[in-house]
């Protein structure tokens, strides 16, 4: 089970090819802190398998009407009490007729008619497009959107059927927005976009050796995670990292400097930059294409180093397409506020968030960290915690930009 849960989803997964998007689904809502409990009808079971279901959510699938848990509880009634909302993703035309109908011939159909009028449900149909149009399933969605249902009606594209038309599930990030706005109303970030950079750089010297850094880019993720809770639409730059990517945004991979650069210039227009990546500073002058030797009397080779592109100071001073608040890093291991300042004037952002990456503090490549956000008229000093603490701290600092 989630900890530290904000709320707990039924998730009902009904048959149909696009049923496998449940599992992303899940991966969203808990990342969202969201508990979420499965309940999979046999046609589901056709497409993804209880396990699947199980490893993602972290907690047992239903499937059997008659069943009884290890508590004896009633499936059918516990489980519409203990859900703060269910939602059928994908909803099938049969499940839709057999809602409309009131049946209660399999588990997933007793738990819908016996639960609560309080209790919100959320139906997102996915079938062909001919299926969709036919007049018993129209008037099957207008009963049940009479009775207070809520749809997320399937969009237009391409079909597994090789058919074209309505009828396709909406996809799991918008399901999940739907959710959140739902149960947690109004995110203050709703409609705002941001960039996020996170990670290293890595500098090629020839084709196996690098410059590079210890950042392991877990600050940016769960920055970047934060924002995405909070409503904004995220794209994150990534460096080489060895964490998971997170999930519900844009990831952008890559490797250079430069390619950091066109990636956040390709990213742009946008409201928010929080520029977390530690990017190599310099870069070799002359990248050589075969793997550089040792020399017979070993002396090490001489390598010309060139400055890298100033991405922070290249997006606080756009001329045209700046986002309305810019963020830097100021990873230091001494002066840390006197140097952070004095990167604020330089750059030309918003704000620098300063912290200590000595090699006795373990913050870089850590799961913790200790920071100062510094403004042109203010400061704010964050005590040692975990990076997503970090992150959600941040994260209310910049919603309180945006709403004062």
């Amino acid at each position: 089970m989630v900890s530290n849960t904000r709320a707990s989803i039924l998730l009902i997964v009904s048959g149909g090819i696009a049923a496998y998007k449940a599992l992303s689904l899940i991966r969203l809502l808990r990342a969202n802190h969201i508990r979420v409990r499965c309940i999979l009808t046999k046609g589901g079971a056709e497409f993804v398998t209880p396990l699947s279901l199980q490893t993602l959510s972290e907690e047992t699938v239903y499937s059997d009407l008659f069943s009884l848990t290890q508590n004896h509880e009633i499936e059918h009634i516990s489980l519409s009490r203990q859900a703060d909302m269910i939602v059928i993703y994908p909803a099938s035309a049969n499940l839709l007729a057999r809602m409309a109908q009131g049946f209660a011939d399999d588990l997933a159909s007793t738990v819908l008619l016996a639960t609560p009028d309080h209790i919100r449900i959320l139906v997102a149909p996915a079938m062909n497009v001919k299926m969709w149009e036919h007049p018993a399933t129209q008037t099957n969605c207008e009963l049940l959107k009479k009775r207070g249902i809520l749809f997320a009606d399937p969009e237009t594209g391409a079909m597994a059927c090789h058919e074209y038309g309505k009828g396709r599930l909406v996809s799991p990030e918008t399901i999940n927005q739907m959710i959140c706005q739902k149960l947690f109303g109004h995110q203050p970030l709703n409609g705002k976009k941001a960039l996020v950079t996170a990670g290293p750089t890595y500098e090629p010297i020839d084709p196996v050796r690098f410059l590079g850094n210890f950042s392991s880019g877990r600050q940016g993720y769960a920055i970047a995670e934060c924002l995405r809770d909070y409503g904004a639409e995220v794209t994150l730059i990534t460096g080489p990292t060895t964490i998971p990517h997170p999930t519900g945004m844009k990831i952008v991979p890559v490797t250079t400097a430069q390619e950091m650069l066109n990636a956040c210039e390709a990213a742009l227009p946008v409201d928010i930059a929080v520029m977390t990546a530690a990017v190599a500073d310099w870069r070799v002058k002359t990248f050589s294409d075969q793997k550089i030797k040792k020399q017979n009397n070993h002396q090490p080779p001489t390598l010309e180093l060139t400055p890298n592109p100033d991405i922070l100071a290249w997006i606080s001073q756009h001329p045209t397409l700046r986002p309305e608040l810019v963020i830097g890093f100021a990873a230091e291991t001494q002066n840390i506020l006197e140097h952070a300042k004095a990167k604020l004037e330089r750059k030309k952002c918003d704000w620098i968030i300063a912290n200590n990456v000595s090699p006795n503090t373990k913050i870089m490549g850590g799961e913790e960290n200790e920071v100062t956000l510094l403004s042109s008229s203010d400061s704010q000093h964050f005590h040692r915690s975990s990076k997503k603490d970090i992150a959600g701290l941040l994260t209310q600092q910049i919603v309180k930009f945006f709403s004062p």
